[in-house]
């Protein structure tokens, strides 16, 4: 009998019959899982979602503590700190404010000339200025103000500094002994509350004078602008004359630490792609929290 005819023993499988084994592995249940392994795989599931989202919570909480009390020691500002805190306002407030008035223009527009509309075809005349101080300049404004902060140098800081946290050169800085925290963050931040207030104010009177210029237009108010100014300034209350502009303080404070913050916290997984969309996602969230904290009625 020749070698190609010997193929194996009476033993040995052939190519056409199934695999005993493989059928055998196949046909195997699955192992199932424990109740109480599937609830502690799905509690430790929840319990990383909720400590990555509340780790910047806590982060921001430690370095707006930290901004404040490095704000009031004089070793803290430096030459190069000055210099930083002086461009970045001057970015911010030079580039901000057509913006910002423009926005105030529409929101005049759109918002009180409209309220001043109703308010007088309905005979409720007397209560435009409270309603435009507790809907147009408390709440409108402040959102608006921190959305144009955002989009235009609150995720230029976070791209900046995650491009410098992600190619080294944040820790170069600190290899020669400089702290980023102050170089970067303090000047940043202070810069953007600065700019907060003051395109608040600019935002708040470019909606206001121009609702009152459209209304004027329409024939809906004859009273001069000096009159209705004062009547809005009259319905102001002692706790708006100091909630307001903490509002916008508090909005520019927390945009430019948040974006600060994300760019510092980047890894080097990270890239544009990613940066971007969680600075905006981070910082509409803190605007908001914000806005509603400053809106309770404690």
């Amino acid at each position: 009998m020749s070698g190609s005819q010997q193929t194996g023993g009476p033993n040995t499988p052939s190519d056409d019959e199934p695999d005993l084994i493989l059928q055998t592995d196949a046909h195997k249940p699955a192992k199932r899982v424990p109740l109480h392994e599937w609830i502690r795989r799905k509690l430790a599931w929840i319990g990383r979602l909720v400590r990555r989202q509340a780790r910047f919570f806590l982060v921001v909480l430690g370095a707006g503590w930290g901004v404040i009390f490095e704000s009031f020691r004089s070793h803290a500002w430096r030459r190069t700190v000055r210099y930083e805190f002086v461009t970045t306002m001057n970015n911010i407030i030079g580039g901000g404010v057509s913006a910002s008035l423009f926005a105030g223009m529409l929101t005049g527009v759109a918002a009180v000339s409209q309220v001043i509309y109703w308010l007088g075809l309905t005979g409720l005349a007397k209560m435009t200025g409270s309603i435009l101080v507790n809907v147009v300049i408390r709440e409108i404004a402040p959102i608006l103000v921190g959305i144009l902060l955002l989009g235009r140098n609150g995720m230029l800081s976070a791209t900046e500094l995650g491009l410098l946290t992600i190619g080294g050169q944040v820790r170069s800085m600190q290899s020669v002994g400089m702290d980023p925290f102050l170089m970067l963050v303090l000047p940043r931040t202070l810069a953007f509350t600065v700019a907060g207030f003051t395109l608040g104010i600019l935002f708040s009177m470019s909606s206001l004078i121009t609702g009152y210029v459209m209304s004027r237009i329409s024939g809906v108010i004859t009273n001069p602008i000096w009159t209705f100014l004062d009547d809005v300034a009259a319905a102001m209350s002692v706790t708006d004359y100091a909630v307001i502009p903490l509002k916008f303080i508090m909005v520019g404070f927390v945009v430019g630490l948040g974006g600060c913050l994300t760019g510092l916290t980047a890894t080097n997984e990270d890239s544009l792609r990613t940066l971007l969309p969680r600075g905006f996602s981070r910082g509409m969230l803190i605007v908001m929290m914000v806005s509603v904290l400053f809106s309770l009625d404690l």
